[in-house]
């Protein structure tokens, strides 16, 4: 039987990548179902920036919220609606230790999905 250590596998691009994939999960369902109208999606962009920047491996992220979908979502009483995957388009900078990565969220139309992916190892 060989021995075999796993730990000795798993590679710097290895954690940067599962960092990264746990950046975007985390801030898909920490954020989804918050309100937000046409007068707070700017300040919402930059709390969903900042809450997810201080964490460890970010060395950059661009959030916005597409204000056609928002705007065609508000509640017509109250003026606001819920925020929802299909809205957002995220990118993300991760570095740990030699490896870096840019990884994105976006609306696929095609699968009707906010789809999660890696756009870039360095």
């Amino acid at each position: 039987m060989v021995d075999i250590m796993v730990e000795d596998t798993i590679t710097d691009r290895d954690n940067v990548l599962f960092e990264a994939g746990i950046k975007l999960g985390a801030l898909y369902h920490q954020f989804t179902g918050s309100p937000v109208n046409l007068r707070t999606v700017g300040s919402l962009e930059t709390a969903i920036a900042q809450s997810i920047s201080v964490q460890p491996c970010v060395e950059n992220i661009t959030v916005s919220i597409d204000r056609d979908i928002l705007g065609s979502k508000l509640n017509d009483e109250f003026g606001y609606c819920e925020l929802e995957g299909r809205m957002l388009n995220v990118q993300i900078d991760a570095r740990y230790e030699s490896a870096k990565v840019h990884v994105s969220m976006e609306f696929n139309k095609e699968l009707d999905y906010p789809l999660m992916k890696i756009d870039k190892i360095d």
